[in-house]
């Protein structure tokens, strides 16, 4: 039965969040029992190769959200506000969050930063019926700002910063907040501060719940393991591995074989000639 706000805010044991994309990576959530899917713009790198998510539109996360909800029906679905659609004034974010809930079936979206402007828009949202997630530490949209994708909250200002972030987009209506590429004390005081949950990405084990991106615990890419993330398989060696091997195959002449091969009658072949 898919969680609702209510549940998730005073769920007992931790929570387990995963990004996903398409229709196969949502079943495969939803079959794994996690609690929360979060349609994240990170699909701007993962699966649209952009060197970073500024570039995703509305457009894209609703198309690949709507895949998703066909995927996992049952599982509560947060998708992301890409980068421009709710920093623009109240009417706009209010108009592009309508959207993402009406068109996709998602259950909250999901905004970065803890500005008064976001902070604004969170509140009109969720004074409207629309759940909001809110995001501090790293934040990818705005990185660039930041110094690049480096750690967060490691000096006093960064750390207070935080803090207080994640203390007013829960005053404002945040149902939890994402604590992401933050110290592991800072994120316990933080969840131990706040009344809704924290679900940390590269924030230590002491938040309330966790996320990962779907492509990293897959090892779906090669390569260096991210520090905020663990490989759970490596389905990117194998994919390349089954690839070649089926290259070789169709090249030796080996595929396909009478297995995937279809007969005919003797008679209707003679016909033909």
């Amino acid at each position: 039965m898919k969680r609702s706000v209510p549940d998730l805010m005073n769920a007992q044991e931790p929570l387990v969040m995963v990004t996903a994309y398409d229709y196969p990576g949502a079943r495969h959530a939803e079959a794994a029992g996690v609690d929360l899917i979060l349609v994240g713009d990170s699909l701007g790198n993962v699966v649209l190769g952009y060197d970073s998510t500024a570039p995703v539109t509305l457009d894209d996360m609703i198309h690949h959200a709507r895949a998703v909800r066909r995927g996992a029906p049952d599982t509560f679905l947060v998708v992301d506000l890409p980068f421009g659609t709710y920093h623009t004034g109240v009417t706009d974010a209010m108009r592009n969050a309508v959207r993402v809930i009406q068109q996709t079936g998602a259950d909250a979206v999901k905004l970065e930063g803890a500005t008064p402007e976001v902070l604004e828009v969170v509140g009109v949202l969720t004074r409207n019926g629309i759940p909001v997630m809110g995001h501090v530490g790293l934040l990818p949209q705005t990185a660039t700002a930041q110094g690049g994708l480096k750690v967060q909250g490691k000096d006093e200002a960064s750390a207070r910063r935080t803090l207080e972030g994640a203390l007013a987009l829960e005053q404002a209506g945040a149902f939890s907040v994402v604590l992401e590429a933050i110290p592991a004390r800072l994120a316990r005081l933080i969840t131990g501060r706040l009344h809704v949950p924290t679900i940390g990405i590269g924030a230590g084990v002491h938040c309330k719940g966790q996320v990962l991106v779907y492509h990293d615990l897959l090892g779906l890419y090669e390569g260096e393991e991210k520090k905020l993330a663990k490989r759970y398989a490596e389905l990117g060696r194998e994919a390349r591995e089954a690839i070649a091997a089926y290259a070789r195959e169709v090249r030796a002449r080996e595929f396909p074989t009478q297995d995937q091969s279809f007969v005919m009658k003797d008679d209707v072949l003679g016909k033909l000639y």
